[in-house]
């Protein structure tokens, strides 16, 4: 054991892009043994660039490839497929995110690792389901569409916009975890091992949260309002004399605060606005209001004084700025490795904490050594180098 959550724990990786490789690389920040089985010509996330990293490597499959060691096999030739099914029986976890149907066609579907190892937990994340929807290609964007998400995105005007980032992808991922752990603590208490089932679809419509509930308990499908909210108000971004401004005045108390720093105090007694009900219907007589008082001062000058003030808000920063302010407020954010920078893992644990151990591997940099592994003795494997990453 070296001290960490997962320690003792190996991970047969047969994820790819990113909602699985998030999975794994999370459970490798924890300490397990994360071994990345791809085909020859790498996980396809290796050649999607620009942008890449200064040594040449794309910098989306460095974003979700940390603390893994990488083992390329041909799962179409017999001597390769040896190998996985040797390492599935030596692994505690799987995790694969193709199609469903593929990892049965190569011999690795749930029925036949389990048979390989009755302890395994198998961890399968689809698109849209094993049924009816198996053979639809489960992309973050053609999810984020079909979902619902887009629906509410962007500005009421506009054409539907997707998220900046693949958040289906990470939701998703998010959860196959929660249900790996779940399923090692069971197995811990005597439930042998078990198979783990997310979606893509069903991750997207439970992240929608409150417009799912909308919906399902009022009947109320929801539409785009853009950086507004549909049940709160004042919730938006403002123009200041230096850029945008995101409010998010949650309660009553907040928004007579606000009225207060902007020198407007007779708003919170004015009927329309009092409360937030009356604020949501006369929302668009409100905002030319605070648009004309937050326009005198800067950004920073409004975060200092509403923050004082206790009414949540915040510039709307790039990701440079994002970065330069986790810093400056003390949190440790990224780390680094002879070249490699990496955003820390956002758990944090006071006995057990997630470490970053190794940089992403190169194509098979790991291979012979597992190689000769699986072909010997289940007790001669040598545990990873460990280059632990400073801040």
């Amino acid at each position: 054991m070296d001290g960490s959550a997962l320690s003792g724990v190996r991970v047969a990786d047969f994820s790819r892009v990113l909602s699985g490789p998030i999975v794994t690389m999370t459970l490798g920040d924890l300490g397990a043994d994360v071994i990345k089985v791809e085909p020859p010509g790498g996980d396809d996330t290796r050649q999607w660039g620009p942008p890449h990293a200064p040594d040449g490597n794309a910098t989306y499959f460095l974003a979700a490839n940390r603390n893994k060691r990488s083992l390329a096999l041909d799962l179409k030739t017999p001597a390769d497929r040896e190998v996985a099914r040797r390492l599935i029986q030596r692994s505690d976890v799987l995790v694969e995110n193709f199609r469903p149907g593929v990892m049965d066609r190569l011999g690795f579907g749930w029925e036949d690792a389990h048979a390989l190892n009755p302890q395994l937990i198998y961890c399968s994340i689809s698109g849209f389901g094993r049924e009816a929807g198996a053979a639809m290609a489960g992309y973050d964007a053609v999810v984020q569409a079909v979902g619902g998400l887009m629906s509410v995105t962007g500005t009421e005007d506009a054409d539907p916009v997707k998220a900046g980032v693949a958040v289906v992808d990470v939701l998703a991922g998010l959860n196959a975890l929660a249900g790996i752990l779940a399923a090692l603590h069971a197995r811990h208490s005597g439930a042998g091992g078990q198979r783990v089932d997310v979606s893509l679809l069903n991750s997207v419509l439970s992240a929608l949260a409150n417009h799912s509930s909308a919906y399902l308990n009022a009947d109320v499908v929801p539409a785009r309002v853009g950086n507004a909210h549909p049940s709160i108000e004042p919730y938006s971004t403002f123009p200041t004399a230096d850029g945008a401004l995101m409010l998010c005045v949650g309660n009553d108390r907040q928004f007579r605060a606000l009225c207060e720093v902007l020198g407007v105090p007779e708003l919170a007694g004015d009927p329309r606005y009092a409360t937030n009900g009356a604020r949501v219907v006369h929302r668009r007589e409100l905002r030319p209001v605070l648009v004309t008082a937050l326009a005198g001062r800067d950004r920073q000058h409004w975060t200092s004084v509403l923050s004082k003030a206790g009414v949540p808000c915040g510039s709307v920063n790039d990701l440079a700025d994002a970065f330069r302010m986790a810093q400056s407020l003390g949190l440790k954010s990224v780390d680094r490795l002879n070249g490699f920078a990496s955003v820390r893992s956002p758990i944090e644990l006071s006995a057990t904490p997630p470490r970053t151990r190794l940089a992403p591997p190169r194509l098979d940099e790991h291979g012979p050594e597992l190689r000769a592994w699986l072909g010997g003795p289940s007790s001669a494997l040598v545990p990873p180098n460990s280059q632990e990453m400073t801040p």
